[in-house]
Protein backbone atom coordinates (compact mmCIF):
# COMPACT_ATOMS: atom_id res chain seq x y z
CA UNK A 1 0.00 0.00 0.00
CA UNK A 2 1.03 3.62 -0.53
CA UNK A 3 1.53 5.26 2.86
CA UNK A 4 2.53 8.65 4.24
CA UNK A 5 4.13 8.98 7.68
CA UNK A 6 4.76 12.39 9.26
CA UNK A 7 7.36 12.63 12.03
CA UNK A 8 9.18 15.17 14.17
CA UNK A 9 8.38 18.77 15.08
CA UNK A 10 7.26 21.79 13.13
CA UNK A 11 8.64 25.19 14.11
CA UNK A 12 7.32 28.75 13.92
CA UNK A 13 9.72 31.69 13.36
CA UNK A 14 9.75 34.67 15.72
CA UNK A 15 12.18 36.53 13.46
CA UNK A 16 14.83 35.46 10.95
CA UNK A 17 17.03 33.80 13.62
CA UNK A 18 14.69 32.66 16.44
CA UNK A 19 11.89 30.13 16.49
CA UNK A 20 9.25 28.32 18.57
CA UNK A 21 9.30 24.52 18.45
CA UNK A 22 8.71 21.44 20.63
CA UNK A 23 10.57 18.42 21.98
CA UNK A 24 9.52 15.86 19.35
CA UNK A 25 12.54 13.89 18.09
CA UNK A 26 11.03 12.10 15.09
CA UNK A 27 12.05 8.69 16.46
CA UNK A 28 8.58 7.15 16.61
CA UNK A 29 7.49 8.21 13.13
CA UNK A 30 10.82 7.18 11.62
CA UNK A 31 10.51 3.77 13.27
CA UNK A 32 6.99 3.33 11.89
CA UNK A 33 8.16 4.30 8.40
CA UNK A 34 10.96 1.73 8.63
CA UNK A 35 8.54 -0.97 9.80
CA UNK A 36 6.04 -0.33 7.02
CA UNK A 37 8.81 -0.29 4.41
CA UNK A 38 10.22 -3.58 5.72
CA UNK A 39 6.74 -5.13 5.34
CA UNK A 40 6.46 -4.25 1.67
CA UNK A 41 4.62 -0.93 1.71
CA UNK A 42 5.57 2.13 -0.33
CA UNK A 43 6.29 4.85 2.22
CA UNK A 44 6.77 8.60 1.94
CA UNK A 45 8.27 9.99 5.16
CA UNK A 46 7.74 13.67 5.94
CA UNK A 47 10.31 14.47 8.64
CA UNK A 48 10.70 17.76 10.53
CA UNK A 49 13.87 19.71 9.78
CA UNK A 50 14.43 20.07 13.54
CA UNK A 51 14.03 16.34 14.31
CA UNK A 52 16.96 15.27 16.48
CA UNK A 53 16.69 11.52 15.87
CA UNK A 54 19.55 10.46 13.63
CA UNK A 55 18.85 6.73 13.30
CA UNK A 56 18.43 4.96 9.99
CA UNK A 57 15.43 5.82 7.82
CA UNK A 58 14.39 3.44 5.05
CA UNK A 59 11.34 4.99 3.42
CA UNK A 60 11.34 4.97 -0.36
CA UNK A 61 10.82 8.74 -0.40
CA UNK A 62 11.70 11.35 2.19
CA UNK A 63 10.87 15.05 2.39
CA UNK A 64 11.78 17.60 5.06
CA UNK A 65 9.26 20.11 6.39
CA UNK A 66 9.73 23.27 8.45
CA UNK A 67 6.66 25.18 9.63
CA UNK A 68 3.11 23.97 10.16
CA UNK A 69 2.09 25.71 6.93
CA UNK A 70 4.91 23.98 5.05
CA UNK A 71 3.85 20.54 6.31
CA UNK A 72 0.24 21.31 5.38
CA UNK A 73 1.29 22.34 1.87
CA UNK A 74 3.34 19.16 1.39
CA UNK A 75 0.46 16.96 2.49
CA UNK A 76 -1.90 18.70 0.11
CA UNK A 77 0.53 18.25 -2.80
CA UNK A 78 0.95 14.56 -2.02
CA UNK A 79 -2.82 14.12 -2.06
CA UNK A 80 -2.67 14.39 -5.85
CA UNK A 81 -1.16 10.90 -5.81
CA UNK A 82 -3.13 7.78 -4.84
CA UNK A 83 -2.58 7.10 -1.12
CA UNK A 84 -4.00 4.26 0.95
CA UNK A 85 -3.01 5.41 4.45
CA UNK A 86 -1.71 8.51 6.26
CA UNK A 87 -0.09 8.20 9.70
CA UNK A 88 0.12 11.72 11.13
CA UNK A 89 2.64 11.32 13.97
CA UNK A 90 4.32 14.73 13.61
CA UNK A 91 4.15 17.08 16.61
CA UNK A 92 2.61 20.19 15.06
CA UNK A 93 3.05 23.51 16.85
CA UNK A 94 -0.20 24.67 18.43
CA UNK A 95 0.82 28.32 18.17
CA UNK A 96 2.68 30.66 15.87
CA UNK A 97 3.83 34.24 16.49
CA UNK A 98 1.54 37.17 15.85
CA UNK A 99 2.61 40.70 16.75
CA UNK A 100 5.65 41.42 18.94
CA UNK A 101 6.02 44.54 21.05
CA UNK A 102 8.79 46.25 22.99
CA UNK A 103 7.76 47.61 26.41
CA UNK A 104 9.79 50.56 27.60
CA UNK A 105 10.62 51.17 31.30
CA UNK A 106 7.83 53.76 31.21
CA UNK A 107 5.35 51.14 30.02
CA UNK A 108 5.06 52.39 26.44
CA UNK A 109 4.39 49.66 23.85
CA UNK A 110 5.99 49.72 20.40
CA UNK A 111 5.33 47.04 17.80
CA UNK A 112 8.54 45.52 16.41
CA UNK A 113 8.97 44.45 12.80
CA UNK A 114 12.51 43.32 12.17
CA UNK A 115 14.47 40.57 10.48
CA UNK A 116 16.37 40.15 13.75
CA UNK A 117 14.95 41.56 16.95
CA UNK A 118 17.69 43.30 18.90
CA UNK A 119 18.58 41.91 22.32
CA UNK A 120 18.86 45.53 23.44
CA UNK A 121 15.15 46.17 22.88
CA UNK A 122 14.36 45.54 26.55
CA UNK A 123 11.25 43.62 27.57
CA UNK A 124 9.45 41.93 24.69
CA UNK A 125 5.83 40.84 24.62
CA UNK A 126 4.88 38.27 21.98
CA UNK A 127 1.39 37.41 20.77
CA UNK A 128 0.86 33.67 20.18
CA UNK A 129 -1.94 32.78 17.79
CA UNK A 130 -3.24 29.28 17.01
CA UNK A 131 -1.91 27.48 13.96
CA UNK A 132 -4.29 25.81 11.53
CA UNK A 133 -5.11 22.19 12.48
CA UNK A 134 -3.70 19.80 9.90
CA UNK A 135 -5.72 16.85 11.24
CA UNK A 136 -8.93 18.67 10.42
CA UNK A 137 -7.98 18.91 6.74
CA UNK A 138 -6.74 15.39 6.10
CA UNK A 139 -10.14 13.87 5.25
CA UNK A 140 -10.76 16.57 2.65
CA UNK A 141 -7.37 15.93 1.05
CA UNK A 142 -7.46 12.13 1.35
CA UNK A 143 -11.16 11.19 1.18
CA UNK A 144 -10.58 7.47 0.62
CA UNK A 145 -7.41 6.88 2.65
CA UNK A 146 -7.17 5.32 6.09
CA UNK A 147 -6.24 8.16 8.45
CA UNK A 148 -4.47 7.65 11.78
CA UNK A 149 -3.73 10.55 14.13
CA UNK A 150 -1.88 10.88 17.44
CA UNK A 151 -2.96 12.29 20.80
CA UNK A 152 -0.01 12.95 23.11
CA UNK A 153 -1.00 14.30 26.53
CA UNK A 154 1.02 15.06 29.66
CA UNK A 155 -1.88 16.02 31.97
CA UNK A 156 -4.87 13.96 33.02
CA UNK A 157 -5.12 10.19 33.10
CA UNK A 158 -5.47 7.30 30.66
CA UNK A 159 -9.24 7.68 30.39
CA UNK A 160 -8.97 11.39 29.56
CA UNK A 161 -6.40 10.75 26.80
CA UNK A 162 -8.56 8.02 25.29
CA UNK A 163 -11.51 10.42 25.42
CA UNK A 164 -9.46 13.08 23.61
CA UNK A 165 -8.51 10.50 20.98
CA UNK A 166 -12.18 9.61 20.48
CA UNK A 167 -13.05 13.29 20.01
CA UNK A 168 -10.28 13.70 17.44
CA UNK A 169 -11.67 10.77 15.45
CA UNK A 170 -15.20 12.19 15.55
CA UNK A 171 -14.26 15.81 14.80
CA UNK A 172 -11.64 15.11 12.11
CA UNK A 173 -13.39 12.09 10.55
CA UNK A 174 -10.31 9.92 10.94
CA UNK A 175 -10.24 6.15 11.37
CA UNK A 176 -7.98 5.73 14.39
CA UNK A 177 -5.84 7.61 16.89
CA UNK A 178 -2.79 6.56 18.88
CA UNK A 179 -3.00 7.72 22.50
CA UNK A 180 0.23 8.13 24.48
CA UNK A 181 2.25 10.44 26.69
CA UNK A 182 2.69 10.85 30.45
CA UNK A 183 -1.06 11.07 31.02
CA UNK A 184 -1.64 7.76 29.24
CA UNK A 185 1.22 5.99 31.00
CA UNK A 186 3.43 3.21 29.66
CA UNK A 187 2.74 1.94 26.17
CA UNK A 188 0.15 3.13 23.67
CA UNK A 189 -3.58 2.95 23.13
CA UNK A 190 -4.85 2.34 19.60
CA UNK A 191 -8.29 3.93 19.58
CA UNK A 192 -10.54 3.17 16.62
CA UNK A 193 -13.85 4.57 15.41
CA UNK A 194 -16.53 3.36 17.78
CA UNK A 195 -14.49 3.92 20.94
CA UNK A 196 -12.60 0.63 21.05
CA UNK A 197 -9.12 0.97 22.58
CA UNK A 198 -6.43 -1.70 22.38
CA UNK A 199 -3.48 -1.30 24.74
CA UNK A 200 -0.07 -1.96 23.19
CA UNK A 201 2.92 -2.37 25.46
CA UNK A 202 5.72 -1.03 23.24
CA UNK A 203 6.58 0.44 19.84
CA UNK A 204 7.04 -2.98 18.27
CA UNK A 205 3.50 -3.96 19.22
CA UNK A 206 2.19 -0.60 18.03
CA UNK A 207 3.88 -0.84 14.64
CA UNK A 208 2.60 -4.38 14.15
CA UNK A 209 -0.96 -3.36 15.07
CA UNK A 210 -0.91 -0.39 12.68
CA UNK A 211 0.48 -2.50 9.84
CA UNK A 212 -2.20 -5.13 10.40
CA UNK A 213 -4.85 -2.42 10.61
CA UNK A 214 -4.18 -1.11 7.11
CA UNK A 215 -4.33 -4.64 5.70
CA UNK A 216 -7.93 -5.16 6.83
Amino acid sequence: MNCIVTAGPTYEPMDDVRRLTNFSTGRLGSGLANYLTAHGHQVTLLIGQQATYRGERHAQKEETFTTTADLSDRLQLLSRQPMDAVFHAAAVSDFTFGKIWNRSPQGEMTEIKSGKISTRQGTLLAELVPTSKIMAGLRNWYPRALLVGWKFEVEGDRASVIGAAERQIAECRTDACVANGRAYGDGFGLVTDGGRCVHLADTGSLFNALEQYIRK
